[in-house]
């Protein structure tokens, strides 16, 4: 039995820059992880079965992103020879991430999960063949194989490692959902910022354009904001509903957390560049 992180993301900030025939948005976006998020146990099976020990309500485990990588996984390290007979798995999730806030928990899933069975089946996929398959599960599950805080641009699969400085982040879920293409959806969406160079971004002001709309259709949101900018920089992440501030020391981010009212639900977490499951896979492999 093994345990491997998988952690939350933020997103730095987030422009949306143009919209694809398609349907698709472009964007622009930094994303930095945190030493923060879900848990997962895994335990090797020989009769070659993927089982879910934690399913969610409502979810079919054929439609759950960590049965889903799994399969994915075995199927193309059984096209290409590389799949040890019987190899499965038994799953389980310590699930602290919530679903529709914007910290991309489904897609860390995805991602620890393409990781963690390619080492531990001994499949040697590379990491680029690793993030192609995690594309195909969701736009985000690259950032989470490679596991560095990269600038994404395209509709986020175009990564460029970035180290944005560390800092420390008070976290919070206004207590509502929001389902991506509500935001995307909105006809009142920003979609036409102006591309600009990594280094011009990083100098600026961090903004995320999908705030403007979460905020009017979402008076939560609006609530957990107005509530964090009276003590530091806030913003959206993703397109929501987790908001974060950030902040230079942990404890000034938890003095604010302690202040917080009934209804917002928080909590602190560092800003890193090298994501807890690379962190994890490089002591696997030293180890192996």
């Amino acid at each position: 039995m093994s345990i491997w992180p998988a952690p939350a993301k933020l997103n730095l900030f987030l422009y949306i820059t143009g919209q694809r025939a398609d349907g698709y948005h472009e964007l622009q976006t930094l994303f930095q992880f945190l030493d923060y998020g879900d848990t997962l146990t895994i335990e090797l099976r020989n009769d070659g079965q993927i089982r879910l020990l934690t399913p969610v309500a409502g979810v079919p485990d054929e439609e759950n992103l960590i049965v889903r990588a799994a399969r994915l996984l075995m199927q193309r390290a059984q096209e290409s020879g590389r799949l040890p007979a019987g190899s499965g798995a038994d799953i389980a999730i310590d699930k602290r991430l919530p679903m529709g806030g914007g910290l991309g928990g489904g897609s860390s899933n995805a991602a620890t999960v393409l990781v963690a069975l390619n080492h531990l089946w001994g499949c040697k996929l590379s990491v680029d063949e690793l993030a192609a398959l995690g594309l195909r599960l969701g736009a985000d599950v690259p950032v989470f194989v490679r596991g560095h805080a990269a600038f994404a641009e395209g509709v986020g699969e175009i990564l460029t490692p970035a180290n944005p400085p560390e800092k420390w982040y008070l976290v919070a879920h206004p207590g509502v959902s929001i389902p991506t293409p509500v935001i995307f959806n909105d006809p009142e969406l920003p979609r036409n910022t102006q591309k600009r160079s990594i280094d011009c971004l990083l100098t600026g002001d961090f903004v995320n354009d999908c705030e403007v709309i979460a905020r009017k259709r979402f008076r939560e949101v609006d609530a957990a904001l107005s509530w964090l900018l009276e003590y530091a920089p806030s913003r959206l992440t993703g397109t929501g509903a987790c908001v974060f501030a950030e902040f230079d020391t942990e404890s000034a981010a938890r003095q604010v957390l302690e202040q917080a009212p009934e209804w917002l639900h928080g909590f602190v977490a560092r800003g890193v560049n090298l994501s807890p499951l690379a962190q994890t896979i490089a002591g696997q492999a030293e180890h192996w």
